[in-house]
Protein backbone atom coordinates (compact mmCIF):
# COMPACT_ATOMS: atom_id res chain seq x y z
CA UNK A 1 0.00 0.00 0.00
CA UNK A 2 1.38 3.26 -1.31
CA UNK A 3 1.50 6.57 1.38
CA UNK A 4 1.58 10.08 -0.17
CA UNK A 5 4.33 11.90 0.32
CA UNK A 6 3.84 15.02 2.99
CA UNK A 7 3.69 18.28 0.99
CA UNK A 8 6.66 20.63 1.30
CA UNK A 9 6.78 22.78 4.70
CA UNK A 10 4.89 20.15 6.41
CA UNK A 11 6.00 19.19 9.97
CA UNK A 12 6.79 16.03 8.37
CA UNK A 13 9.92 18.12 7.08
CA UNK A 14 11.06 19.36 10.10
CA UNK A 15 10.98 16.14 12.38
CA UNK A 16 12.10 12.99 12.13
CA UNK A 17 9.50 10.74 14.10
CA UNK A 18 7.12 10.58 16.99
CA UNK A 19 10.01 11.87 19.71
CA UNK A 20 10.26 15.09 17.90
CA UNK A 21 6.76 16.88 19.17
CA UNK A 22 7.51 16.74 22.92
CA UNK A 23 11.35 18.86 21.77
CA UNK A 24 9.27 21.06 19.74
CA UNK A 25 6.98 22.20 22.31
CA UNK A 26 10.08 22.37 25.20
CA UNK A 27 12.05 24.89 22.78
CA UNK A 28 8.57 27.02 22.17
CA UNK A 29 8.42 26.65 26.36
CA UNK A 30 11.51 27.86 26.52
CA UNK A 31 11.50 30.75 24.16
CA UNK A 32 8.52 32.15 26.10
CA UNK A 33 9.78 32.08 29.22
CA UNK A 34 13.57 33.60 27.89
CA UNK A 35 11.32 37.43 26.39
CA UNK A 36 9.19 36.35 29.87
CA UNK A 37 12.51 37.52 31.78
CA UNK A 38 13.77 40.57 30.15
CA UNK A 39 10.25 41.91 30.25
CA UNK A 40 9.63 41.48 33.96
CA UNK A 41 11.35 40.40 37.37
CA UNK A 42 10.55 36.65 37.75
CA UNK A 43 10.34 35.98 41.68
CA UNK A 44 12.16 32.81 42.86
CA UNK A 45 10.38 29.38 42.27
CA UNK A 46 8.48 31.08 38.87
CA UNK A 47 10.76 28.66 36.53
CA UNK A 48 9.56 25.59 37.66
CA UNK A 49 5.82 26.78 36.64
CA UNK A 50 7.13 27.77 33.62
CA UNK A 51 9.04 24.73 32.88
CA UNK A 52 7.13 21.84 31.07
CA UNK A 53 5.46 19.38 33.39
CA UNK A 54 7.58 15.68 33.16
CA UNK A 55 6.39 12.36 33.65
CA UNK A 56 4.38 9.56 32.00
CA UNK A 57 1.63 11.31 31.33
CA UNK A 58 2.81 13.89 29.56
CA UNK A 59 4.95 11.11 27.28
CA UNK A 60 1.93 8.97 26.82
CA UNK A 61 -0.42 11.86 24.94
CA UNK A 62 2.90 13.02 23.45
CA UNK A 63 3.72 9.19 21.61
CA UNK A 64 -0.15 9.02 21.22
CA UNK A 65 -0.62 12.30 19.05
CA UNK A 66 0.03 12.89 15.51
CA UNK A 67 2.95 14.72 14.24
CA UNK A 68 0.91 16.96 12.22
CA UNK A 69 -1.31 17.80 15.90
CA UNK A 70 1.69 18.15 17.19
CA UNK A 71 3.00 20.78 15.07
CA UNK A 72 -0.18 22.86 14.89
CA UNK A 73 -0.50 22.66 19.10
CA UNK A 74 3.18 23.92 19.41
CA UNK A 75 2.14 27.06 17.37
CA UNK A 76 -0.52 28.03 19.65
CA UNK A 77 1.48 27.21 22.48
CA UNK A 78 4.44 29.56 21.04
CA UNK A 79 1.90 31.89 20.52
CA UNK A 80 -0.07 31.70 23.50
CA UNK A 81 3.71 32.17 25.86
CA UNK A 82 4.38 35.28 23.71
CA UNK A 83 0.99 36.99 24.30
CA UNK A 84 0.13 36.23 27.83
CA UNK A 85 2.42 38.16 30.27
CA UNK A 86 4.55 35.91 32.40
CA UNK A 87 3.39 34.15 35.53
CA UNK A 88 4.41 35.08 38.67
CA UNK A 89 4.34 32.49 41.18
CA UNK A 90 3.08 32.70 44.36
CA UNK A 91 5.12 32.26 47.55
CA UNK A 92 1.67 30.47 49.08
CA UNK A 93 1.10 27.12 49.12
CA UNK A 94 -1.90 26.31 46.48
CA UNK A 95 -4.87 24.68 47.97
CA UNK A 96 -5.07 21.02 47.08
CA UNK A 97 -7.54 20.10 44.23
CA UNK A 98 -6.56 23.53 42.68
CA UNK A 99 -6.25 23.04 38.40
CA UNK A 100 -2.92 25.28 38.67
CA UNK A 101 -0.89 22.84 41.15
CA UNK A 102 -1.92 19.74 39.68
CA UNK A 103 -0.90 21.44 35.89
CA UNK A 104 2.50 22.52 38.06
CA UNK A 105 3.39 19.12 38.85
CA UNK A 106 4.65 18.32 41.83
CA UNK A 107 5.48 21.46 44.82
CA UNK A 108 8.99 22.94 44.07
CA UNK A 109 10.95 24.36 46.79
CA UNK A 110 10.27 27.63 48.25
CA UNK A 111 12.96 30.35 47.79
CA UNK A 112 14.10 32.03 51.40
CA UNK A 113 15.58 35.67 50.88
CA UNK A 114 18.26 35.68 53.26
CA UNK A 115 17.99 38.14 55.94
CA UNK A 116 21.32 40.23 56.60
CA UNK A 117 22.60 39.66 59.81
CA UNK A 118 25.31 42.54 61.31
CA UNK A 119 27.27 41.14 63.77
CA UNK A 120 27.28 42.60 67.57
CA UNK A 121 31.18 44.83 68.10
CA UNK A 122 32.97 43.27 70.66
CA UNK A 123 33.31 44.91 73.84
CA UNK A 124 36.32 47.19 74.29
CA UNK A 125 39.02 46.61 76.97
CA UNK A 126 37.91 50.02 78.60
CA UNK A 127 34.52 48.40 79.12
CA UNK A 128 35.47 45.32 79.88
CA UNK A 129 37.47 46.89 83.06
CA UNK A 130 35.09 49.42 84.11
CA UNK A 131 32.32 46.34 84.25
CA UNK A 132 34.79 44.19 86.18
CA UNK A 133 34.86 41.51 83.98
CA UNK A 134 38.41 41.10 82.88
CA UNK A 135 40.19 38.16 85.13
CA UNK A 136 43.54 38.27 85.30
CA UNK A 137 46.36 35.81 86.63
CA UNK A 138 47.76 36.14 89.90
CA UNK A 139 50.10 39.05 90.31
CA UNK A 140 49.54 40.10 86.79
CA UNK A 141 49.30 43.86 85.82
CA UNK A 142 46.34 45.10 84.01
CA UNK A 143 47.22 47.53 81.62
CA UNK A 144 44.96 50.02 80.88
CA UNK A 145 43.85 51.16 77.49
CA UNK A 146 45.73 53.95 76.20
CA UNK A 147 43.39 57.05 76.43
CA UNK A 148 42.70 58.92 72.95
CA UNK A 149 45.63 61.65 72.85
CA UNK A 150 43.97 65.41 73.34
CA UNK A 151 44.30 66.94 70.13
CA UNK A 152 47.04 69.50 69.58
CA UNK A 153 46.95 73.21 70.63
CA UNK A 154 46.45 76.28 68.13
CA UNK A 155 49.85 77.42 67.81
CA UNK A 156 48.93 80.20 66.56
CA UNK A 157 47.52 81.59 70.29
CA UNK A 158 50.97 80.50 71.74
CA UNK A 159 52.83 82.38 69.36
CA UNK A 160 50.68 85.37 69.75
CA UNK A 161 50.88 85.27 73.48
CA UNK A 162 54.63 85.16 73.23
CA UNK A 163 54.51 88.40 71.08
CA UNK A 164 52.78 90.17 73.50
CA UNK A 165 54.87 88.98 76.36
CA UNK A 166 57.92 90.19 74.12
CA UNK A 167 56.30 93.56 73.50
CA UNK A 168 55.74 94.17 77.34
CA UNK A 169 59.04 93.11 78.45
CA UNK A 170 60.75 95.63 75.88
CA UNK A 171 58.72 98.41 76.81
CA UNK A 172 59.52 97.76 80.94
CA UNK A 173 63.03 97.39 79.99
CA UNK A 174 62.93 100.57 78.29
CA UNK A 175 60.56 102.75 81.01
CA UNK A 176 63.09 100.73 83.93
CA UNK A 177 66.40 102.14 81.66
CA UNK A 178 64.90 105.70 80.96
CA UNK A 179 63.61 106.02 84.69
CA UNK A 180 67.18 104.95 86.19
CA UNK A 181 68.70 107.52 83.49
CA UNK A 182 66.31 110.34 85.56
CA UNK A 183 67.09 109.38 89.13
CA UNK A 184 70.34 108.96 88.35
CA UNK A 185 70.79 112.61 87.32
CA UNK A 186 71.36 116.14 89.61
CA UNK A 187 68.25 117.70 89.73
CA UNK A 188 69.49 120.34 88.08
CA UNK A 189 70.69 118.42 85.03
CA UNK A 190 67.03 117.14 84.19
CA UNK A 191 65.60 119.57 80.97
CA UNK A 192 62.47 120.90 82.65
CA UNK A 193 63.60 120.69 86.38
CA UNK A 194 66.55 123.01 86.33
CA UNK A 195 66.14 125.90 88.02
CA UNK A 196 68.31 128.93 88.99
CA UNK A 197 70.48 129.05 91.68
CA UNK A 198 69.52 131.38 94.08
CA UNK A 199 73.22 132.03 95.15
CA UNK A 200 73.71 128.89 97.66
CA UNK A 201 76.99 128.11 98.68
CA UNK A 202 78.04 124.05 98.40
CA UNK A 203 78.99 123.04 101.60
CA UNK A 204 80.18 119.51 102.36
CA UNK A 205 78.15 116.38 103.83
CA UNK A 206 77.88 117.53 107.28
CA UNK A 207 77.56 115.34 110.58
CA UNK A 208 77.19 116.04 114.08
CA UNK A 209 80.18 115.20 116.23
CA UNK A 210 79.58 112.32 118.13
CA UNK A 211 78.42 113.28 121.94
CA UNK A 212 79.85 111.16 124.73
CA UNK A 213 77.23 109.51 127.08
CA UNK A 214 76.10 111.25 130.36
CA UNK A 215 75.89 114.63 128.66
CA UNK A 216 73.45 117.24 129.10
CA UNK A 217 71.31 118.91 126.32
CA UNK A 218 72.94 122.01 127.42
CA UNK A 219 75.96 121.35 127.41
CA UNK A 220 78.44 120.15 124.27
CA UNK A 221 80.70 117.53 125.27
CA UNK A 222 82.25 117.39 122.26
CA UNK A 223 85.03 119.35 120.99
CA UNK A 224 83.73 122.26 119.97
CA UNK A 225 86.84 122.73 117.00
CA UNK A 226 84.82 119.72 115.12
CA UNK A 227 81.76 122.14 115.63
CA UNK A 228 83.04 124.49 113.34
CA UNK A 229 80.87 124.61 109.89
CA UNK A 230 83.81 124.21 107.30
CA UNK A 231 84.03 126.11 104.26
CA UNK A 232 81.77 125.70 101.02
CA UNK A 233 83.17 124.54 97.86
CA UNK A 234 86.02 126.53 95.72
CA UNK A 235 86.27 129.01 98.79
CA UNK A 236 89.83 130.07 100.28
CA UNK A 237 90.32 129.11 103.96
CA UNK A 238 91.59 132.14 106.26
CA UNK A 239 94.38 130.35 107.90
CA UNK A 240 94.53 133.07 110.41
CA UNK A 241 92.23 132.29 112.24
CA UNK A 242 92.61 128.84 112.88
CA UNK A 243 95.19 129.59 115.88
CA UNK A 244 97.22 127.23 117.63
CA UNK A 245 96.07 123.76 117.45
CA UNK A 246 92.89 125.05 116.46
CA UNK A 247 92.04 127.27 119.61
CA UNK A 248 91.95 131.17 118.69
CA UNK A 249 93.47 133.98 121.07
CA UNK A 250 90.71 136.15 122.59
CA UNK A 251 92.95 139.22 120.97
CA UNK A 252 92.32 137.95 117.75
CA UNK A 253 88.64 137.17 118.30
CA UNK A 254 88.35 141.09 119.92
CA UNK A 255 89.72 142.39 116.84
CA UNK A 256 86.44 142.11 115.13
CA UNK A 257 85.22 145.57 116.69
CA UNK A 258 85.62 148.82 115.26
CA UNK A 259 86.03 150.94 118.62
CA UNK A 260 89.08 150.41 120.92
CA UNK A 261 86.61 151.18 124.47
CA UNK A 262 84.14 148.08 122.95
CA UNK A 263 87.30 145.84 123.00
CA UNK A 264 88.25 146.41 126.37
CA UNK A 265 84.55 146.04 127.41
CA UNK A 266 84.04 142.72 125.65
CA UNK A 267 87.23 141.32 127.01
CA UNK A 268 86.13 142.11 130.53
CA UNK A 269 82.91 140.46 130.14
CA UNK A 270 84.34 137.32 128.59
CA UNK A 271 86.79 137.23 131.47
CA UNK A 272 84.18 137.45 133.89
CA UNK A 273 81.83 134.91 133.09
CA UNK A 274 85.24 132.39 132.96
CA UNK A 275 85.70 132.17 129.20
CA UNK A 276 87.17 128.70 128.24
CA UNK A 277 88.32 129.10 124.72
CA UNK A 278 87.37 130.13 121.31
CA UNK A 279 87.62 127.77 118.25
CA UNK A 280 86.84 129.86 114.74
CA UNK A 281 87.38 129.31 110.57
CA UNK A 282 87.47 131.55 108.30
CA UNK A 283 87.18 131.53 104.44
CA UNK A 284 86.71 133.63 100.82
CA UNK A 285 84.40 132.75 98.30
CA UNK A 286 85.29 133.64 94.65
CA UNK A 287 82.26 136.38 94.87
CA UNK A 288 84.61 137.93 97.31
CA UNK A 289 82.40 137.38 100.50
CA UNK A 290 84.22 137.22 103.30
CA UNK A 291 82.70 135.05 106.34
CA UNK A 292 84.10 134.82 109.86
CA UNK A 293 83.07 131.85 112.14
CA UNK A 294 83.84 132.25 116.06
CA UNK A 295 82.32 129.42 118.87
CA UNK A 296 82.67 130.72 122.13
CA UNK A 297 82.68 128.39 125.08
CA UNK A 298 81.97 128.82 128.80
CA UNK A 299 81.43 125.77 131.88
CA UNK A 300 77.77 126.72 132.08
CA UNK A 301 74.37 127.29 129.55
CA UNK A 302 73.20 129.82 131.75
CA UNK A 303 76.48 131.96 131.77
CA UNK A 304 76.84 131.57 127.96
CA UNK A 305 72.87 132.76 127.68
CA UNK A 306 74.13 135.65 129.94
CA UNK A 307 77.27 137.01 127.75
CA UNK A 308 75.15 136.83 124.71
CA UNK A 309 72.78 138.90 126.22
CA UNK A 310 75.57 141.31 126.87
CA UNK A 311 76.22 141.06 123.18
CA UNK A 312 73.26 141.11 121.79
CA UNK A 313 70.09 143.46 121.87
CA UNK A 314 66.80 143.68 120.12
CA UNK A 315 67.61 146.32 117.65
CA UNK A 316 71.26 146.02 117.00
CA UNK A 317 75.15 144.53 118.32
CA UNK A 318 75.87 146.50 121.38
CA UNK A 319 79.45 146.64 120.29
CA UNK A 320 79.51 147.61 116.86
CA UNK A 321 81.81 145.26 113.89
CA UNK A 322 84.59 147.11 112.24
CA UNK A 323 83.30 148.30 108.71
CA UNK A 324 79.73 149.44 109.88
CA UNK A 325 78.41 152.03 112.60
CA UNK A 326 74.55 151.54 111.85
CA UNK A 327 72.62 148.14 112.70
CA UNK A 328 69.20 147.37 112.00
CA UNK A 329 67.83 144.23 112.80
CA UNK A 330 67.64 141.85 109.99
CA UNK A 331 63.45 141.08 109.48
CA UNK A 332 63.38 139.53 106.23
CA UNK A 333 65.53 136.68 108.09
CA UNK A 334 62.70 133.65 107.72
CA UNK A 335 61.77 132.47 111.36
CA UNK A 336 60.59 129.59 110.10
CA UNK A 337 63.93 128.46 109.58
CA UNK A 338 65.39 128.70 113.36
CA UNK A 339 66.57 125.78 114.50
CA UNK A 340 64.41 124.28 118.43
CA UNK A 341 66.22 125.18 121.19
CA UNK A 342 68.85 128.08 119.22
CA UNK A 343 68.36 131.82 119.94
CA UNK A 344 69.13 133.48 117.08
CA UNK A 345 69.87 137.07 116.33
CA UNK A 346 70.49 138.42 112.64
CA UNK A 347 71.71 142.09 111.92
CA UNK A 348 72.22 143.76 109.12
CA UNK A 349 74.42 147.03 108.22
CA UNK A 350 72.01 150.05 107.73
CA UNK A 351 72.59 152.33 104.87
CA UNK A 352 74.48 154.13 103.68
CA UNK A 353 77.09 151.56 103.69
CA UNK A 354 80.56 152.17 104.22
CA UNK A 355 83.60 150.70 102.75
CA UNK A 356 81.70 146.98 102.90
CA UNK A 357 78.31 145.77 103.14
CA UNK A 358 77.82 143.74 106.14
CA UNK A 359 75.44 141.21 107.84
CA UNK A 360 76.40 139.64 111.47
CA UNK A 361 74.48 137.00 114.06
CA UNK A 362 74.59 135.69 116.91
CA UNK A 363 73.71 132.55 118.07
CA UNK A 364 72.70 131.23 121.70
CA UNK A 365 73.40 127.29 121.76
CA UNK A 366 73.56 125.95 125.21
CA UNK A 367 77.31 126.84 126.50
CA UNK A 368 78.60 127.94 123.39
CA UNK A 369 77.78 131.51 121.86
CA UNK A 370 78.78 131.76 117.92
CA UNK A 371 79.30 134.92 116.13
CA UNK A 372 78.85 134.87 112.33
CA UNK A 373 80.29 137.63 110.19
CA UNK A 374 80.16 138.14 106.81
CA UNK A 375 80.99 141.22 104.23
CA UNK A 376 81.65 142.07 100.82
CA UNK A 377 82.43 145.01 98.84
CA UNK A 378 78.74 145.29 97.21
CA UNK A 379 76.52 143.80 99.00
CA UNK A 380 76.26 140.41 100.73
CA UNK A 381 73.66 138.33 99.55
CA UNK A 382 70.88 137.00 101.70
CA UNK A 383 70.76 133.48 100.77
CA UNK A 384 73.87 132.78 101.86
CA UNK A 385 74.28 134.18 104.96
CA UNK A 386 70.78 132.58 105.80
CA UNK A 387 72.25 129.09 104.46
CA UNK A 388 75.15 129.57 106.82
CA UNK A 389 72.98 130.45 110.09
CA UNK A 390 71.11 127.69 109.66
CA UNK A 391 74.00 125.01 109.12
CA UNK A 392 76.24 126.27 111.88
CA UNK A 393 72.80 126.17 114.14
CA UNK A 394 72.32 122.50 113.28
CA UNK A 395 75.57 121.58 113.87
CA UNK A 396 75.34 123.18 117.83
CA UNK A 397 71.68 121.49 118.28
Amino acid sequence: MSTAAPAPGTAADSTSGPASAPDAVRDAASDAAADSRSDSAVVPGTASALAPASGPAWDSAAESAPAANAVSAAEPVAEAARAEPPVVASLEKPAPGDPASAQAGPEAPTAVEPVPVTPEPLPTAAALLAAGDVQTAPGADVVAPESTPAPPKDRRVLRAVARWVATVGVFALAGAGAAYGVVGMERTDVPGLATESDGRWAYPEISRAPVPEGGSPDSHLADVRRLVLPAPAGATEDKALRGADGWLATKDFLAIYSEADDREEAAQVLTDNGLRHIAARGWTTEDGTRTGIYLLQFDTAPTATGVCSEFTDFVSPKYDTRGADLWDFDDKYPSEADIPGIDRHAYEEAKPYGAEHLRQAYLCAGDVVAVITQAHPDLVAAVPFQQTVVLQSQLLS
